[in-house]
């Protein structure tokens, strides 16, 4: 959660000369509904259930850098499915720095929405420390603050 997936995604297939995917606009096609507001709704365990379904979608895309939500890794098979099916990427952020990126943002996140910034500091502290372990399996680890996709093609 604002570790910067999106933007990498996008700068990593520019480089590469792939395509792009996110599997939260994958979703949202799909079931014709923001994430913001499935999460009003509906409880985030439906969420996780139909989100790895649309995951699972994306097994025979080729020459393409997926972007997944910062949940996404921690449920059901998640992990071990995606480096199975590809190599992933763990953009590593201080849960301070990614808090401020939060705060900062225009995007609204349906897990931290209408948190002060104490509460949000809380929350991503504790999701984060959660979410390591899932996190630290991924093939490759980079540091978000200082991320440049400086690849060689």
């Amino acid at each position: 959660m604002g570790a910067g997936k999106t933007t990498a995604a996008k700068r990593i297939a520019t480089r590469l000369g792939w395509d792009v995917a996110d599997t939260d606009a994958m979703f949202e096609e799909k079931y014709r509904i923001s994430i913001h507001d499935f999460f009003e709704k509906y409880d985030e365990q439906l969420f996780r259930k139909l989100e790895s379904e649309v995951l699972k979608t994306t097994e025979n895309m080729e020459h393409t850098v997926i972007s997944t939500g910062g949940g996404m890794a921690c449920c059901l098979d998640n992990m071990e499915w995606m480096n199975c099916h590809g190599t992933t990427v763990f953009m590593r952020i201080s849960p301070e720095a990614a808090a401020d990126r939060i705060l900062h943002s225009k995007r609204k996140r349906p897990l931290t929405d209408n948190k002060t910034e104490a509460e949000l500091a809380e929350y991503i502290q504790q999701h984060y420390a959660e979410r390591l372990p899932f996190y630290e399996q991924a093939h490759i680890t980079v540091k978000s603050e200082d991320f440049e996709p400086s690849l060689r093609v």
